[in-house]
């Protein structure tokens, strides 16, 4: 065995005091800040208000500015920006009064097309301002909203400006939302639960510009208690106190005892089709059916193995789901779903052929294999999906090497239901979604319609404590609607990118403690741990990202093109941020090649580890940095602790989200209850053995049977796996050994570093690791060994070890077979 240095395990704490630190790579400053381009002609033109038009126009069409977008409007549109400069128009709508709107419009109406092209963000505001001008003609304003494709409602409706302001509650957390406020305003938040009398402070509600509102969420709240929240917004002439009572949701739904099913009295096979069954429940009291055993195997024959179609407050709990020709469960435009502990594997379509890397149905298929999921909830709002297994899908998507990956997901939402108070409001939490190296989503969690503001998750839903892996694309889409949509707690590994949220058709969204590392599709490519976009293309949301633990080869965060625009807004604080690679657009914390002005980085610990010191691509006068984001030992110590959240000091603490977590290591464990009858068994089809830790000299590997491995020649390797090893896990297998080898044994491992207290040594001539050789005799035994006395937590790759260094290649002999390897959990 080859000797490594192996540093313990340690908790970390970082002191965050916001002082500035040395930044590797610097970007140019803040002149080259990407502000909405009616902004930056109008800068541009002030200087020559005595100058002639013609003047005017040759001083834009002459400035290099860098961005395709805003140099195309000048090449298309300069004499018309000139135009609206000199009528008084291209200023900000919160000081233009729009006094020649009228005369203006009216006389060449395509100039307001454009001005809302010069400032996309404020769009809305913009035209409802450009609305309220006497004497211009509605029909011309509707026109215009509907050529640049934006929501008519949101100008003419009086709720546009008249929406009730409102707190949506869900189990753990409340989305608020206080309409008709200033951008300009600042506010304050504080909550408590009803029967307290300390306030705790709460995160600021942030500018959302679509509705004009403040928006942003309560977390980390306790489920079915009552709640008070009081924000106080202050203006220059005003302040006003807004306070609201809310009852958070209960941890499980109520159920009518009158409609309590088991399975196996009402399936007789193929589908189980609740529609036809007519079962569904009342707001009083869902219908719950109990998986007891029976499995569900619909085969192909049917669209959905489990059909709830528009039946609504149904609970499924622990079903065993195979097949359905797209989808495990469906359900459509309905809502008060519950689906809990459900395993489902074995859905949708199979390759019927392979056109130019991607899979169709048929020869006459006219577009490939895709949006198959293990759940799909199409325009159904307000439910849950908890403590579900989603695996083994029956198809693999492709990679981007083949165009942009089509294929099968395992959760599929679209929470765009036809009732407004039933939209978004989607509660995903504590499952495990999960391919293979060889067998990948497309997308883990998918939405529908991502690029529209009713698209997605909508509105007010959170996505907590899972496992998401294994992807060609994305591991999660919240593209689209995303107002008080909360991701954290999740960790996600094996994508081309983390998480997209690109576009942020309504904000604010919050990611925040999750733990993204070891990113790559198939091939082993990635882009980013977090993908924004589309900032300019349509109104516009902004990204909170906070306290996530990113550990990656090419990007913390970075941009795609959305409709040809890749700018982003973003308020990023109190991430760890590691990167390994260097590359013209890889190695970066944050790559942000537009630098939209209102994007911040506060806190944040960047390192890339190829230049040994912190990477951007951002505006530089928008960084405050950790001040331990060089300091090469504590940054070592992270990566041996990972995922570890920093320590907040009273300037970086976030209200609500820092006090809530501590500097102990995130944990993505299942509960005692999911774990009671948890059990892994050794499966070589599903598996991808790579030598492990440098250790790997020699020798071949046998898949003798799916449960069956051996190993020849002086040979370490692993395969990645995903369990959680509590005090009571058993290790069950049968060993069976050729020759004296050093060491044989099976490793547990979260990382590729070779640790003495993570091997069982089962047999071997020199001592290392931890001592089980009473449990084997020679020459084959079956072993049952308490692991649970030696190794808990989450393991990420087990290992087989057949070390022999003291012997010859050519007189090396030694072998070692495993069989029926099972980790379970003792009586």
């Amino acid at each position: 065995m080859k000797n490594y240095c192996v540093v313990p395990l340690l908790i970390i704490f970082i002191s965050s005091a916001l002082v500035s630190c040395s930044i590797s790579n610097k970007t140019s400053p803040s002149k080259q800040l990407y502000n909405q381009p009616g902004t930056l002609f109008h800068r541009i033109l002030v200087p020559l208000d005595n100058q002639a038009t013609e003047a005017k126009v040759a001083a834009l069409k002459n400035h290099s500015f860098g961005r395709v977008k805003t140099s195309n409007l000048v090449a298309k549109h300069a004499n018309s920006i000139v135009e609206l400069y000199e009528a008084g128009l291209l200023e900000n709508y919160k000081t233009n009064d729009y006094v020649n709107a009228d005369k203006v419009f009216k006389s060449k109406p395509d100039l307001l097309e454009l001005l809302i092209q010069l400032f996309p963000i404020d769009s809305y505001a913009l035209l409802r301002k450009v609305q309220s001008v006497e004497n211009l003609d509605q029909d011309l304003i509707l026109t215009a909203i509907v050529s640049m494709n934006l929501d008519p409602t949101l100008v003419f409706d009086e709720s546009a400006s008249g929406l009730e302001n409102s707190v949506t509650p869900l189990i753990n957390s409340a989305g608020i939302v206080l309409y008709n406020q200033n951008e300009d305003s600042t506010n304050t938040v504080r909550f408590k639960k009803l029967n307290e009398l300390q306030w705790r402070d709460g995160l600021s509600l942030v500018w959302e510009p679509v509705y004009g509102a403040l928006s942003g969420s309560l977390v980390y709240l306790d489920e079915d208690t009552e709640y008070e929240v009081e924000i106080m917004v202050k203006s220059e002439s005003d302040e006003q106190r807004y306070s609201f009572t809310f009852t958070t949701r209960a941890n499980s739904p109520p159920i009518d005892p009158n409609k309590v099913y088991y399975l196996s009295e009402i399936y007789n096979g193929g589908q189980l089709n609740l529609e036809e069954l007519d079962i569904y429940g009342s707001e009083d009291g869902y219908a719950k059916i109990i998986g007891d055993g029976t499995i569900i195997d619909a085969g192909d024959e049917f669209l959905s193995a489990v059909h709830i179609g528009r039946q609504s407050y149904v609970m499924l709990e622990n079903f065993i789901i195979k097949g359905g020709k797209r989808y495990g469960i469906f359900a459509d435009r309905t809502h008060n779903i519950w689906i809990k502990g459900c395993d489902v594997s074995e859905y949708g379509r199979k390759a019927g052929v392979y056109k130019n890397g991607k899979a169709y149905e048929s020869e006459n298929s006219s577009s490939p294999i895709n949006y198959d999921s293990g759940i799909y909830l199409q325009k159904t709002g307000v439910s849950v999906i908890e403590n579900c297994e989603i695996h083994n899908q029956n198809l693999s998507a492709n990679h981007w090497g083949n165009g942009h990956p089509n294929g099968p997901s395992a959760i599929l939402v679209w929470a765009y239901h036809p009732d407004e108070a039933l939209r978004g409001q989607m509660i995903v939490r504590n499952n495990r979604l999960y391919g293979s190296d060889t067998n990948r989503f497309n997308d883990v969690i998918e939405g529908r319609q991502n690029s529209w503001r009713n698209g997605g998750f909508v509105r007010d839903s959170a996505i907590y404590g899972n496992y998401l892996a294994f992807a060609n694309d994305d591991l999660v889409e919240l593209d689209g609607g995303q107002r008080n949509v909360l991701f954290y707690n999740n960790e996600l590994t094996q994508g081309y990118t983390g998480i997209s949220v690109a576009p942020n058709r309504l904000g604010p969204n919050y990611i925040f403690h999750n733990y993204i590392h070891d990113l790559g599709d198939e091939r082993g490519s990635e882009w980013t741990a977090i993908k924004a976009g589309g900032l300019m293309s349509q109104p516009a949301g902004q990204n909170l990202i906070l306290e996530n633990y990113i550990y990656t080869n090419r990007n913390g965060l970075a941009a795609s093109n959305f409709n040809g625009d890749n700018t982003f807004w973003v308020h990023m604080q109190n991430n760890i941020t590691i990167t390994k690679n260097i590359g013209n657009a890889s190695g970066f914390c944050i790559y942000d090649e537009q630098k939209y002005y209102k994007s911040r980085s506060i806190n944040d610990l960047c390192f890339n580890e190829s230049i040994v010191g912190a990477r951007y691509e951002f505006n530089l006068d928008d960084i405050v940095e950790n001040e331990l984001s060089d300091d090469e030992t504590y940054i070592e110590m992270l990566k041996d602790n990972r995922p570890t959240l920093l320590e907040s000091s009273p300037t970086s603490l976030i209200p609500n989200f820092s006090n809530q977590t501590s500097t102990e290591p995130i944990q993505f464990s299942m509960s005692p209850k999911e774990l009671e009858n948890k059990t892994w068994l050794l499966d070589t089809k599903e598996l991808k053995f790579t030598s492990f830790s440098q250790q790997y000299e020699y020798g071949q590997t046998f898949k003798e049977t799916r449960h069956t491995l051996t190993l020849t020649g002086n040979n370490w390797i692993k395969a990645p796996i995903h369990y959680e090893i509590t005090e009571k896990t058993e290790l069950k297998l049968t060993l069976e050994i050729v020759g004296v080898p050093e060491i044989v044994g099976i490793g547990f491992e979260t990382d590729n570093k070779q640790n003495a207290n993570r091997i069982i040594q089962f047999f071997g001539t020199q001592a290392w690791g931890v001592d089980a050789q009473g449990f084997f005799n020679a020459p084959a035994t079956e072993i049952t060994f308490p692991i649970g006395k030696y190794i808990q937590g989450h393991v990420k790759y087990i290992v087989f070890v057949l070390d022999y260094d003291d012997v010859k290649k050519s007189q090396n002999n030694a072998s070692v077979t495993f069989s029926d390897i099972k980790l379970t959990i003792s009586n």
